[in-house]
């Protein structure tokens, strides 16, 4: 079977596809942009053909588009910058039906949110309005519904992660008493392979929730058991939809405009409608905590295979990577450093890869610290990202608030493009060269300044970029690793 799969770069399309490729199908990954997908394991199945669309612009047909017999729609933008992102899901969704119908598939397979309230916040009405322009094609539709997904690397699951972890005593909203449904991401994904060319299921809607129904406040504190955290929870009238997005915003590391979606989401109630589709698929639900207890195991095991701040959504802008890889020269400002490598260069190189998240950022990480903290007090990322994984690194990938623009370990040169708040543009790269006769690690910072503030800004950091810096690609070739477990002593 051929199948076609869009948002295959993102958190769902990430997990999907080695459930489908294990089956013995072949799979049209289609991305935004090529340079964000994986090359890596799974990701270069040779039964995997990728093709580059960008659903909002008119499509352009591809020949290895030919004779797909399933399409999978699973372009999300919940946490998209723009005011109006809604009708940018619906353009996308009609750019895509659009190119179904000049196929010979025979069904749309959709993951959309639960909707069961009049009043619906603008992420469910937007989801609403994406599956009836799904259904305005010829192809028929299979639609999954669900709430609040549970998995490692979720952004339900690390934001509530997040509050229960650094909050012993929480004052809360009273949306937290609101009920909901969530259910596991192993079970959403039995769901979406489940469906696959079943005849039943075409044109039908379903509700997909796990079996049991909570409020957000027994989640966290179930999530706390889980965790072994004794944790109070206290419900307040005042807290309006801005402060709650504020108070999510700060705690967790999530956006502001993610958080300003997630508190309009959950006031809503989403629990599932009663359905079918289970005496179809025999699907066994997993309860809330062993979906929790399965989260932490492949945290634990360090194969987390997708996390939700990785994914670019393709309505959000800036997303290509192609218009910031290659490094400018002209109006820049540089901090070069060139060490000599004295000891194994397999082990500098691994270095590079680990930069950043748990692992820091080999030289003064509390200076770090304080510019993240200074980042996300105007808006910004700040550090709350992390990276997904601790050893490994992908094009596209997070970490903490820069974006990877280049993970190359064959050309040995790791190109980063930040993403804090900046009156300008900043690349970070280390690369591995060979220079008369040795092996060394050519470090460099680029800055493009954006007008006077951008100059100013450069030149008041300049002390500390000469200690952190030197510092940093210092230590980058004289750390070693003990074990896996290891932590820099530096």
């Amino acid at each position: 079977m051929r199948i076609l799969l869009t948002g295959a770069n993102g958190y769902i399309g990430k997990r999907v596809l080695p459930l489908l490729l294990e089956q013995g199908h072949e799979v049209v990954c289609c991305v935004r942009d090529k340079n964000r997908f994986p090359t890596e394991g799974i990701f270069s199945h040779e039964n995997i053909t990728l093709v580059e669309i960008d659903f909002l612009k008119e499509p352009v047909w591809q020949e290895a588009l030919q004779q797909i017999d399933v399409a999978y729609y699973l372009i999300h933008s919940m946490s998209d910058n723009s005011p109006h992102f809604e009708k940018l899901e619906e353009q996308s969704a009609r750019h895509f039906v659009e190119l179904v119908n000049q196929t010979e598939a025979q069904q749309i397979i959709y993951l959309g949110g639960i909707i069961n309230d009049e009043t619906l916040s603008k992420h469910l009405a937007s989801r609403k309005k994406v599956e009836e322009v799904l259904r305005s094609g010829s192809v028929p539709v299979t639609a999954l519904k669900a709430g609040i997904i549970v998995g490692s690397g979720s952004s339900s699951f690390e934001i509530i992660r997040d509050l229960t972890e650094k909050l012993p005593v929480m004052i809360t909203p009273k949306w937290l008493k609101t009920r909901t449904q969530p259910i596991a991401i192993r079970n959403v994904l039995e769901y979406l392979v489940g469906v696959l060319l079943q005849p039943q299921t075409y044109g039908q809607s379903y509700d997909i929730g796990g079996p049991d129904v909570l409020t957000y406040k027994q989640m966290l504190l179930q999530f706390a058991k889980v965790r072994e955290l004794k944790r109070f929870i206290f419900t307040v009238p005042v807290m309006t939809p801005r402060l709650s997005s504020y108070w999510l915003y700060f705690v967790t590391s999530t956006s502001y405009k993610l958080a300003t979606n997630l508190v309009n989401s959950m006031k809503v109630e989403v629990v599932a409608k009663p359905n079918n589709l289970n005496q179809l698929v025999n699907v066994k639900l997993l309860t809330y905590k062993q979906a929790v207890e399965l989260a932490f195991q492949k945290i634990d095991q360090n194969s987390v295979v997708s996390s939700w701040k990785d994914s670019l959504i393709s309505s959000y802008r800036g997303s290509s990577l192609v218009e910031h890889i290659h490094v400018p020269t002209n109006g820049c400002f540089f901090d070069k450093r060139l060490k000599i490598i004295t000891t194994e260069e397999e082990q500098v190189l691994q270095n590079i890869w680990s930069i950043g998240g748990k692992r820091g950022w080999y030289y003064g990480n509390w200076l770090w610290s304080i510019r993240g903290f200074m980042d996300k007090m105007v808006g910004g990322v700040g550090l709350r990202r992390g990276r997904t994984n601790p050893n490994t690194i992908h094009s596209g990938d997070t970490l903490d608030f820069w974006r990877v623009l280049v993970a190359d370990k064959q050309t040995k040169r790791l190109l980063l493009y930040a993403e804090m708040k900046l009156p300008g543009e900043a690349w970070l790269e280390f690369k591995i060269i060979e220079k008369a006769g040795g092996r060394f690690l050519q470090q460099t910072a680029t800055f493009r300044p954006k007008g006077l503030l951008g100059r100013l800004y450069w030149y008041a950091v300049l002390p500390f970029h000469h200690f952190v810096f030197n510092g940093m690609s210092t230590n980058l070739i004289g750390y070693k690793m003990q074990d896996a477990a290891a932590q820099p002593t530096l």
